[in-house]
């Protein structure tokens, strides 16, 4: 547990995923057996793996990272509070490099704490399994070889949630409701995310629904700190 964060020393951020191949059929044989035997303790009785192919997004590997949005408090400015809003998308090995170019600046080696909503067990292993696989090497932030728990520098809204109860799980939207904080969910959902993108091919709905994610994330970190929220004025949303 952190104490007393600097919210400048804090990467907010959210990904999206969708599955590796836009159908079943597209997998090699020896993947579709893979796959099969990968989804078979989370299919019911009656779900084929291929019917189950629509949720392979969730894997690393048998995934991949379409949208990586991230936010940051700018200390550039003295006196006014500016939260910035940044996203990288479009191939994901492209995708992948800028976000471990960002993790690499000066700026960045100095915020040294990342904050997603599930990232421990999502976000961030995800990311870094999908740099693996693209031979891509991590940035220190992401290299956990080694480090004890309390060495990680990365911050989960939902763990703070859960106060010590592991058994407990809260969506961001369910949290960010309890703190009447406005849903970010109002055009897509995670559900519809893999349709959007292989059917629809409209990517920028999928960014600016990654975007809404990672500031109701940071409203939902101010709340734990009984910060005021932010307001529209103070909220810069950025071109790739």
């Amino acid at each position: 547990m952190f104490q007393n964060p600097s919210l400048e020393k804090i990467l907010f951020l959210d990904i999206e995923t969708v599955p590796e191949h836009a159908d079943y059929a597209s997998l090699s044989p020896d993947r579709q057996v893979l796959w099969e035997q990968k989804s078979n303790y989370q299919r019911k009785d009656e779900v084929t793996a291929e019917e189950f192919y629509e949720r392979a997004g969730i894997w690393a590997e048998f995934g991949k990272i379409i949208c990586i949005s991230v936010g940051f408090f700018d200390p550039s400015i003295p006196k006014k509070t500016s939260f910035r809003v940044k996203s990288f998308w479009g191939d994901e090995k492209e995708i992948l490099e800028k976000f471990k170019e960002l993790c690499d600046t000066h700026f960045f080696l100095k915020s040294h704490l990342l904050c997603a909503h599930n990232g421990k067990d999502f976000d961030f292993p995800y990311i870094a399994r999908r740099m693996i696989i693209n031979r891509i090497k991590l940035p220190k932030i992401l290299n956990l070889i080694g480090k004890k728990p309390w060495e990680v520098p990365h911050i989960d809204t939902l763990q703070l949630w859960k106060f010590g109860d592991y058994k407990h799980y809260t969506s961001l939207k369910l949290l960010a409701d309890v703190f009447g904080i406005p849903s970010p969910k109002d055009d897509i959902d995670g559900s519809d995310v893999a349709r959007v993108f292989y059917k629809e091919k409209n990517i920028e709905r999928i960014v600016r629904y990654c975007e809404k994610d990672v500031l109701t994330l940071a409203q939902v970190f101010l709340t734990f700190l009984g910060k005021p929220l932010l307001e529209e004025n103070q909220i810069v949303w950025v071109d790739q």
